[in-house]
């Protein structure tokens, strides 16, 4: 049994989607980000940093924190969306979307989604640096059917929930035809689909 310890973020869909997909039998404890749960002591313990999501792998005893790191952990022992031949090329990405993708869509967020007017130099620089992302996985995926290569992997499966908030960005998918082949590809896969839909409250996945 694997515990995912998680807000209802893109962070957290990547984890619970990656157990769809490798159809591991796991339990979603919520934490409240909101009441800043994540600053409780005995979940600073399995997370230092105070950041969902974090996993308990109950049958080896173990505890992982950070995205990546899960999503690593998860395909060796599942044997699935990680090959071995191939990790070179699937970390470039999954440490791309971990260190740049992420961040900056989220900042793009904060500025332009959550807390709009309250600084134009934010708002301004998230954008551009956002709609560069989309031009930049765009590029890749004109010459690549996923981002690692032509096999969809913890790469995709980090990358997807963040482009799931393209609505947020409004910076136009529809203007992005490899990324939304990409995003339309990945959209219909039934574990994404169950995977996104993390508290199973019903949520769906916006469409383009």
């Amino acid at each position: 049994m694997i515990e995912l310890l998680t807000a209802d973020t893109p962070n957290g869909k990547k984890i619970s989607i990656m157990l769809e997909e490798i159809n591991y039998d796991y339990k979603i404890t919520k934490i409240n980000i909101y009441k800043d749960e994540q600053f409780k002591p005995e979940f600073k313990k399995i997370s230092p940093f105070s950041k969902t999501p974090v996993i308990i792998d109950h049958k080896n005893n173990k505890s992982l924190f950070e995205s990546g790191a899960i999503l690593i952990y998860l395909g060796e022992i599942s044997g699935k969306f990680y090959d071995k031949n191939q990790r070179m090329i699937i970390n470039q990405w999954l440490m791309g979307q971990m260190a740049y993708v992420g961040p900056m869509l989220g900042q793009h967020h904060q500025f332009h989604h959550y807390n709009p007017g309250k600084s134009e130099f934010g708002e301004n620089r998230y954008f551009k640096i956002a709609k560069r992302i989309y031009k930049e996985l765009d590029e890749r995926l004109s010459a690549s059917r996923f981002l690692a290569g032509n096999d969809y992997t913890i790469a995709d499966i980090a990358t997807f929930p963040w482009i799931a908030r393209h609505k947020w960005h409004d910076i136009g998918l529809n203007k992005f035809n490899n990324l939304k082949r990409w995003y339309a590809e990945i959209s219909k896969r039934e574990a994404v689909i169950k995977g996104y839909d993390l508290l199973k409250k019903g949520e769906v996945i916006p469409k383009i």
